[in-house]
């Protein structure tokens, strides 16, 4: 029996383990019974590198609110949910900025709903101490002025 009718299948099956995630597929196939050699398709380009790492602050607390914001803020400040200004984003922060950095946080702990969106007590991270928090909002309002 040879493995002939099958090379289509198998051109097929090696395409989507290629579109499934198959970082790099063989050089090539050697099938047990039959000495000829398939070329598998080419391999799949890599994703783009991911953005390098912000440094980190020289200031203690703002080196901290760092480590917070990156571990409880950065999903939702990051995607820009439900409202939430990403750091750095002066546009996004020019009507908060102007209320202060004690109202700020204190929104940021105790949760608020307004016209801008809305943001859970904490970050909806119930665990975080109001010294976390301070920390964090710091660091966005530090990296957005």
């Amino acid at each position: 029996m040879t493995m002939k009718p099958f090379l289509p299948f198998l051109s097929v099956g090696l395409f989507f383990l290629g579109a499934c995630g198959l970082e790099k597929p063989p050089a090539s196939l050697k099938f047990p019974d039959d000495k000829k050699e398939v070329a598998a398709p080419a391999p799949v380009a890599a994703p783009a590198a991911a953005p390098a790492a912000t440094e980190v602050p020289a200031d203690p607390k703002l080196a901290a609110g760092k480590t917070v914001y990156d571990a409880s803020c950065a999903a939702c400040h990051d995607a820009g949910m439900m409202g939430a200004p990403k750091p750095g984003d002066k546009a996004a922060w020019s009507a908060r900025l102007p209320q202060g950095l004690e109202v700020i946080t204190k929104k940021s702990i105790d949760g608020f709903t307004g016209k801008a969106g809305m943001m859970p007590a904490k970050g909806g991270n119930p665990a975080l101490t109001d010294e976390q928090v301070t920390n964090a909002v710091a660091f966005m309002v530090d990296k957005s002025k």
